[in-house]
């Protein structure tokens, strides 16, 4: 198989994200909502980083699954990413807030691929 492109990932890296997003999801707090995401963030070194949404009373608050996993690796040190996958229970794709876009750009390349997969149970309904 060919590696992959600095800006592309290959097969095998889309599917470990995709399913390091739904386990992630698994263990969000979203007591309010009942909106569960995750996230998984692939490092430069191979590393991936999962996050969940956590909620507050306080909506304001709350903070997104993708932020979740940017904190997360920041965190610890790691600060060079080349993939993000996130996954919801809604039938359809959900992007990114802005307030997580904007952590987006501050800490990855804009051609870093975002995958936005849809629920595994609604896509099958």
């Amino acid at each position: 198989m060919e590696p992959a492109k600095p800006d592309e990932l290959s097969q095998e890296e889309r599917a470990g994200l995709i399913a390091a997003a739904f386990q992630a999801k698994e263990k969000a707090y979203c007591r309010y909502s009942n909106f569960h995401v995750g996230a998984a963030l692939l490092a430069n070194n191979g590393t991936i980083i999962q996050g969940a949404n956590i909620e507050n009373a306080s909506y304001g608050a709350t903070i997104c699954a993708e932020r979740t996993a940017l904190v997360k690796a920041v965190s610890e040190g790691i600060n060079r990413f080349r993939g993000l996958a996130v996954v919801t229970d809604i039938p359809g794709p959900c992007s990114p807030c802005g307030v997580c876009r904007q952590f987006l750009r501050e800490f990855c390349q804009k051609t870093m691929p975002v995958l936005l997969t849809v629920s595994m149970a609604k896509a099958r309904s």
